[in-house]
Formats: structure tokens, C-alpha cells, sequence
């Protein structure tokens, strides 16, 4: 085991330790925080609580160029675990914890990197990304930028990412009419069967998107997530709720889909709220996402990492593609372990990503 992947570990099994669950949104500005302050000498460091568990810091030495992101939340454990989810195990060929994969393996890197060397470097760690509520992200953009381009953490078996979908989390309310579910129903007495017929129409919209195409995506990302409402077998539901995700291709228009899926509601009183909205990746129209691939693409060669595949998952490299930054996705891990039971990351990835950061930052 190499020194650095040694020193990686070390830190993982810290960060690991701290229970930084999201939901409930729970995180401080100490625990995890005063860990990566005392890695961080030499740095200054800058600690802000935005509020509703979203905490970040930001840590410069000296005068970067490059600014790396990573989050620091993750989502809750499942009964599925076999072992203490906070307690890192490590094998011979993987690191296994919650949080290792999906990205605190990145975060450890990140600090043994910058203990081993004495190059400028930038890190912005946050702890709200598994919110969909970018609190953090959005307060540093609001910002003078001082960097050229940033490299944003998520597990992408250590090849950068140019380009992915965007995401859009709706809300939508149904009311009826209370009534005995023995008696002859009109088609909107019961909300529940509204929701129903209209998830049943919204995913057949869905597929009728499939032929769509872009950079290697195909078709558009529905998913129902949530049905909840009515009262028992024997009432006409007078209230029902669902929640849906949609994933669009960086070609498809969001006021469009959603307007779309207002649409297929078979009464005018459904209420749809767009709860979370985030740019695809890369942002822009056609002509400015195009110019700001070919400038990534440009950043990884310069790096030295290697390109990979657009994903279908989103990421917070989005926001800052929106801003006019350069953003590309880059980590250890692959994206099929996170959010599992037993997550893990392999070994060579955590060393082969540190030693990339490492090398960055003495160039």
C-alpha cells in the first residue's frame, strides 16, 4: 500500500465516523469541520453556516486556479447494512462506509493529497447536495469568482465527465370530494384516482420521449416516487399527493416538460410545484454549452485525466457551468455503489484519484 492511498484511508476512516446523514439535515459547523481544519494547515480557512444543515468551508493556499468541490453529506443508511455503517471496513480490494463512495473517499483524498504536497490548492466542502436545496453552491456563486475552472467530486471511476442530464423535482396536489366509496363516482370525486390516471398518462409521455437523443444520452428520466393520500378502503379520497423526478436531456426544454405534464391532469384545481430545479450539464444554450464542453475536454487533457461518457445522474457541476465556470466531474468510485447498503469504493480508484490531485497540485 502506497504512502498517499495509506494517508487516504487514514482520513476516510475519520470522515466516515461522522455522522453527517441527509436527510435530516443535522450538520454543524463543528465535528466533521474542526477534522478538516486541523488537516488543513496553512490554509485559510472560511466556515459558514447557510442554515438548514448546509455548512460549508472553504480552504485556499496560496493562489489557485482551480478550485476542487466535494460534499461531505450523505443519504440515510438502510436496515440492509451488515455492519456499522460509521465504522470503515477495508479489505483487500475496497474501502466500505457510509459515504466512502458517494464522496467522502474524494474528501480523504483531497486532504492526503494536499498534506503531501506544497502546490497552491482550493477545496469548497458542503453538506447539502443529498438536499436538493443548494444553499452552499449557490451562496460561493454569489461571490467574485477567482478561479478558472472547477473540478466537482462524484464517483466517476476516476474519468472526467463533460456532460449529464438536468433534474427537476415536482410536487402535485389533487383534491376531491369526500364521500362513501360505495356510492357511483364521477372521475374527479376521488384524488387518489386522479393521481393514479395522471401517473399512469405521465409515464406513458415519458416513453414517448425515448427516441430522443443527446451526446450519448437517450430519452427522458421519469420516476413517480411518492404516492400518499385518502383515508381508508371504505372513503372517496379527498386529498392526494405525489412527488416525481424528471432527468431531461441538455437538449429538452424543463418550462416545456413541465408544462406538459400540467397538461395530462384531468382537473384544472391539480397544483404542480416545481420543488427543485438544476441545470444539465453542460449549461447554456446550444452554442455556449458546446463552448464550455470543448474548454472541460481541453481541462482534462491539460490534467491529464482521462474523458469518459456523459451519465444520466446529475451533479452540482451543473450550477457552476451555469455561472460560467468551467466544470467537469471527477472521483473515485462508481456511481452503481453509491446509495447501497455496504457502499464501498475500490481501493485503486482512492489511490489512483489522489495521486491524480496530488500530481495537479505540484505541477
Amino acid at each position: 500500500m502506497s504512502a498517499l492511498l495509506d494517508a487516504t484511508l487514514g482520513h476516510l476512516r475519520a470522515l466516515v465516523a461522522f455522522d453527517t446523514r441527509n436527510p435530516p439535515r443535522a450538520n454543524g459547523t463543528a465535528g466533521i469541520f474542526d477534522y478538516l481544519r486541523a488537516q488543513l494547515s496553512g490554509f485559510d480557512c472560511a466556515l459558514t453556516d447557510h442554515g438548514a444543515g448546509a455548512v460549508s468551508l472553504c480552504a485556499v493556499r496560496g493562489a489557485p486556479k482551480l478550485l476542487f468541490n466535494v460534499h461531505l453529506d450523505t443519504v440515510p443508511d438502510s436496515p440492509a447494512w451488515t455492519a456499522d455503517p460509521h465504522v470503515l471496513r477495508v479489505t483487500e480490494d475496497r474501502a466500505i462506509g457510509l459515504g466512502a463512495c458517494d464522496i467522502k473517499g474524494a474528501a480523504a483524498a483531497l486532504l492526503a493529497a494536499a498534506n503531501s504536497s506544497a502546490g497552491d490548492a482550493a477545496f469548497l466542502f458542503t453538506t447539502d447536495e443529498e438536499a436538493n436545496d443548494a444553499r452552499c453552491i449557490a451562496a460561493f456563486l454569489r461571490q467574485a469568482l477567482k478561479y478558472d475552472a472547477v473540478i466537482v467530486a462524484e464517483p466517476t471511476r476516476c474519468e472526467a465527465v463533460l456532460a449529464h442530464r438536468g433534474i427537476q423535482s415536482v410536487l402535485v396536489r389533487f383534491a376531491g370530494q369526500a364521500g362513501h366509496a360505495a356510492a357511483d363516482q364521477r372521475p374527479g370525486d376521488s384524488a387518489v384516482h386522479q393521481a393514479m390516471r395522471w401517473g399512469s398518462a405521465a409515464l406513458d409521455f415519458a416513453t414517448t420521449q425515448s427516441h430522443e437523443r443527446f451526446g450519448g444520452l437517450i430519452g427522458l428520466r421519469f420516476n413517480i416516487g411518492r404516492i400518499e393520500g385518502g383515508i381508508k378502503a371504505n372513503v372517496i379520497a379527498p386529498a392526494a399527493e405525489l412527488r416525481c423526478g424528471l432527468r431531461p436531456l441538455p437538449s429538452m426544454n424543463p418550462d416545456a416538460l413541465l408544462e406538459r405534464l400540467r397538461a395530462l391532469a384531468e382537473s384544472a384545481s391539480a397544483h404542480f410545484q416545481e420543488t427543485f430545479r438544476g441545470p444539465p450539464l453542460p449549461a447554456g444554450d446550444t452554442a455556449a454549452a458546446e463552448a464550455r464542453r470543448l474548454a472541460a475536454r481541453d481541462l482534462a487533457d491539460e490534467l491529464g485525466i482521462p474523458v469518459g461518457d456523459a451519465v444520466d445522474f446529475w451533479t452540482e457541476a451543473a450550477l457552476f457551468s451555469a455561472a460560467g465556470c468551467t466544470a467537469l466531474v471527477y472521483g473515485p468510485g462508481d456511481i452503481a455503489q453509491a446509495h447501497t447498503a455496504d457502499e464501498w469504493v475500490a481501493l485503486e480508484q482512492l489511490q489512483r484519484y489522489a495521486e491524480t490531485v496530488y500530481g495537479i497540485l505540484e505541477s
